[in-house]
């Protein structure tokens, strides 16, 4: 299911939701038993609350891929929980009136740790029970079934279980692809349906015509089976689109890739107020960023740079300069980690992002807006063009100071790295939306703060 047009599992969703009772409830408890009478006690609750979860989120634990076993959920519950408790106690120096009394804070954090660790070790218990799995049968045995198939494997978010595929070749049958075996041909879906009560079929065939069973899956979706192409529950559970044998007929019949007026004028609307308020706001920062540029390294303290932006107009993007004056010369070169030519200032400011600031002139010039594909340079554009099928397409909307592959993959300074960030570009531009961009500027928070994905 989307929320903010954000791919969420019903598991993740389900612990989410179930959390914040177990939270807010511990809280409540705590409170009731040491007494507290305050009439404004439950709106204490319901920041520490919030503060609470916020920290449970940014340790990951509500990517449910990633806390998939015992030891993983009680590290990252107990630095969660340790995060939580200094977060708290620098807001009650700052806001003494949140303040709990009678150590109702402390008491708090035990129940609500005690009673997130039995529930979270329940539900791993219920996970991995068979009849609480959805059951996939694969139709296709190509690179894109496979890749979809890894993608099931190695994911524990949406509980899905492959129980085999299908092959037009009955030679196949018997046969281990990836892990799940070919299990028999498209005469055999109808008995395999009923046999291994499968809920859902995926079809991975390259070549369809006049080869899709289409009898036999019409059948299947009568009898409650959900039938769905590679690219529907790739896009699912990556959140980003299937680039491998993708045909430009998925991407015009399918939900989604046509931004209304109303979007993009709300859009535009939040940029002005945000770049306006940044800049007023940031200017210090900007002035201190500026001088210790200044007394690091010779050269400009901004500079400026030609990008592609919204439908292919060229534009001038302004950062601060984390690099020495004589980085390139001659044919432009992709930017690297631990790059050689980036200054001692440079790398802090990569890290913490504070190069981009100058980019608010541009949002509120309208060149670009907070969110959006990382604008790139028309020497690059070229190149990856006639490299990446449908590159030109993430070009459809503006480009961002941050956006959703920003923040969903690592820097990258290869044609496969742009490849793979093509397919998160292509996925924001398919759902564009105001609530979606707050949910990527949320998310770079946490990027920032953990020092990765630095540009």
């Amino acid at each position: 299911m989307q929320v903010f047009n954000r791919q969420v599992s019903p598991r993740g969703l389900t612990v989410f939701g179930f959390e914040i009772l177990l939270i807010f409830g511990s809280l409540t408890l705590a409170v009731y038993l040491n007494g507290d009478r305050d009439g404004d006690v439950i709106w204490k609750i319901a920041v520490i609350a919030a503060l609470c979860q916020l920290c449970f989120y940014y340790n990951d634990l509500y990517d449910l891929t990633i806390v998939n076993s015992r030891r993983e959920l009680i590290v990252r519950l107990l630095q969660a929980s340790g995060a939580a408790s200094i977060v708290l106690a620098i807001l009650f120096l700052l806001v003494p009136s949140l303040v709990l009394g009678g150590g109702t804070f402390v008491s708090s954090i035990i129940l609500f740790v005690v009673a997130i660790l039995a529930w979270r070790l329940f539900f791993l218990y219920l996970g991995r029970l068979a009849h609480m799995q959805e059951r996939l049968l694969i139709i296709g045995t190509g690179p894109t079934a496979r890749k979809v198939a890894r993608q099931v494997l190695h994911q524990h978010d949406f509980g899905y279980r492959i129980v085999g595929f299908i092959d037009d070749d009955p030679a196949m049958v018997g046969r281990s692809v990836v892990n799940p075996r070919v299990i028999g041909t498209a005469a055999d879906i109808g008995r395999l349906v009923r046999e291994h009560q499968v809920d859902r079929i995926v079809v991975g065939m390259s070549d369809r015509r006049g080869k899709l069973p289409l009898g036999e899956l019409l059948q299947a979706k009568l009898a409650g089976v959900r039938v769905e192409e590679t690219e529907t529950i790739y896009e699912r559970l990556t959140g980003k689109i299937l680039l491998d044998e993708l045909k430009p007929s998925w991407l015009i019949f399918s939900d989604g890739f046509r931004a209304r007026r109303l979007t993009r004028f709300a859009k535009r609307l939040a940029d002005l107020c945000l770049s306006s308020v940044g800049l007023v706001a940031a200017s210090p920062l900007m002035a201190l960023t500026a001088l210790a540029i200044r007394l690091d390294s010779e050269g400009p303290v901004v500079y400026a740079q030609e990008r592609v932006g919204e439908n292919g107009r060229l534009f001038t993007l302004y950062k601060f300069r984390s690099m020495r004056t004589d980085a390139e010369r001659g044919t432009p070169v992709w930017a690297k980690d631990d790059d050689d030519r980036v200054t001692r200032v440079g790398r802090v400011i990569r890290v913490t992002r504070l190069d981009e600031l100058p980019q608010l002139w541009n949002v509120m010039r309208g060149d670009m807006s907070f969110v959006g594909p990382r604008p790139e340079r028309p020497f690059f554009v070229e190149q990856l063009a006639a490299a990446i099928p449908f590159y030109r397409h993430r070009h459809a909307v503006k480009p961002g100071v941050t956006g959703w592959a920003q923040v969903k993959y690592r820097y990258g300074s290869s044609i496969e790295d742009a490849r793979e960030k093509l397919r998160y570009d292509l996925y924001y531009v398919k759902h564009l939306s105001v609530v979606f961009d707050l949910t990527i500027v949320f998310d770079t928070v946490k990027v920032i703060l953990f020092g990765k994905g630095a540009k």
